[in-house]
């Protein structure tokens, strides 16, 4: 397997999350209401699975490995932008916890703002992924020899294994505050 391929298995499980939040989103059109627990949960996979372990894997290893290479203008160009789309996810994600806070806490016009949220997101994601599997993937795997490209896969292997120990390691920390 290529390196890009763990990243393109992991954009298909973003793809089934991403349409589950679409469902939430016209439940809320319809209903006038959400489940804060679906959107906490919505909010852990993003943060978690594609924020911090996908984006992770892009901007630590492949990002970084690609910054030591002489790419096209265009390609860089393009790297750029989607580490700034992935700050775009961080802040619209932010901005949901924010909303979600507001709207247990009685506030019923942030339910506006949680809906405005998740329609971003189910907006952003598959642009997002798009780029990146049809045009940035196939683009960046001509900078890596084999070589590099099977470290690169090593190197998402052992970035996972690390991964369910700092999401546990967190909660408890968030527990013991």
């Amino acid at each position: 397997m290529q390196a890009r391929g763990p990243l393109m298995i992991e954009h298909r499980l973003i793809e089934k999350m991403i349409a589950l939040i679409k469902d939430a989103l016209a439940r809320i059109q319809m209903e006038g209401a959400v489940d804060p627990l679906f959107v906490d949960a919505a909010v852990d996979f993003v943060r978690t699975y594609a924020d911090r372990t996908h984006h992770g894997k892009e901007e630590d290893i492949l990002f970084h490995g690609l910054k030591e290479k002489k790419m096209s203008a265009e390609d860089r160009r393009m790297m750029d932008e989607l580490i700034e789309e992935h700050v775009f996810g961080r802040t619209t994600v932010k901005s949901l916890v924010a909303a979600n806070t507001r709207y247990r806490n009685g506030d019923q016009t942030a339910l506006a703002d949680i809906a405005d949220c998740l329609a971003t997101l189910v907006e952003f994601y598959p642009k997002h992924i798009e780029k990146e599997d049809k045009v940035f993937f196939p683009a960046s795997r001509a900078y890596f020899t084999e070589a590099e490209d099977r470290t690169l896969l090593a190197a998402f292997e052992a970035f996972d294994r690390n991964m369910i120990h700092e999401k546990y390691e967190a909660v408890v920390r968030e527990l013991s505050s």
